[in-house]
Formats: structure tokens, sequence, C-alpha cells
């Protein structure tokens, strides 16, 4: 359950830096209240992605997991090492982002999915490691929206000076969490 915590964490601190820079960009036009309604929106939208992709990787997990069972370990870390490094890589060479002061529904659905893409992978990882994933998925969906909702009022108060110490912390547990799984199926096995 602790594992499933952390991965859930550090899947939601994509949302979370999207959210802090949503929340530094918005916060300036809408008053309290259509800022609250405004940041649920888009945090209940980041949480709904990142529930349902784990589900998706998962049952593609399913489908190929008699082919790979011998394997699924090393898959497992690649793939949470991957989306953990890629993490702390994007956070220590961040692009240069455009402030939308009026975000659209289109531009959130796209905030949505483009966070949600590493929780596929970890769906994957997921089938290979026999997780329920309703329960997973739930879990992951709620830290999402929460840790978003955070976001957007850190980012309302703090801006940028978070944004990116949030994405090497979830790519730093990531990538923790695929090493424990690689080495309690080979070392410590």
């Amino acid at each position: 359950m602790l594992n499933l915590l952390m991965i859930a964490i550090g899947l939601s601190m994509d949302a979370f830096a999207v959210s802090t820079t949503n929340g530094m960009c918005v916060s300036r036009q809408y008053k309290r209240q259509s800022f609250f309604t405004r940041a649920l929106v888009w945090s209940a939208m980041f949480g709904l992605f990142q529930g349902l992709m784990p589900m998706l990787g998962y049952f593609l997990g399913k489908t190929f997991a008699s082919f790979i069972s011998s394997i699924d370990h090393w898959i497992a870390f690649i793939l949470l090492g991957f989306i953990g490094g890629k993490m702390i890589w994007e956070a220590v060479h961040p692009e240069k982002e455009e402030c939308e002061v009026n975000l659209p529904f289109s531009t959130i659905l796209t905030q949505a999915i483009a966070t949600s893409i590493d929780a596929l992978a970890v769906g994957v990882s997921f089938a290979l490691l026999e997780v329920n994933i309703l329960s997973a998925s739930v879990i992951i969906a709620l830290t999402t929206l929460l840790c978003s909702l955070v976001g957007a009022y850190l980012g309302k108060a703090f801006g940028s000076l978070l944004k990116s110490k949030a994405e090497v912390f979830g790519g730093v547990i990531l990538v923790l969490i695929g090493l424990k799984i690689l080495l309690e199926h080979t070392i410590l096995a």
C-alpha cells in the first residue's frame, strides 16, 4: 500500500507542476470562489485521466503478460526509471512556458492527457506485478486531484518557486520504486 501511495504521489507531480503554473497564471484574473471552481475543474480532469491511464496500461500489459513474465521486473524497472529520469531531466532543463490567463477546456484537456501519459506506462508495470488496478487507479486519481488542487493554490501564492522541485521529487520517487522492484526480483529474491 505504501508503494502504491508513493507511486501515486510521484505520478501526480507533473499535474502538480502544471497546476502550479495554471494557478500562477489565472490567479490575477479571478475572484476567490471563481478561482476555486476553475482549479477544481482542472484538478478533477487531471485526476480523471491519471486514474484512467493506468487501467488502459494494465489491460495492455495483461494482454502481453504471458510473453514477458520472465522479464517483468526489468520492464517495471526500465519504465519507472525512464519516467522518473524524464521528470528529473525536465525539472532541471525547463522549457520556457507561456502563461495562458484564460484556460479553455481544450488546453486543460491537453494538459490532463500530457501529464497522465506516464501513468499509462505504470499501468503496464501494474499488470506485470499483479496489482489491484481498480483500487490503484482510484488512489492515483484522488492523489492527483488533491495534489493538483494544492498546486493551484501554491501557484497562486508562490508562483514558479516550487514547480521544478516537485518534478524532481516525483522523479526520484519513481526511480527508487523501480529500483526496489528490480532488487526484490533479483538480488533480494
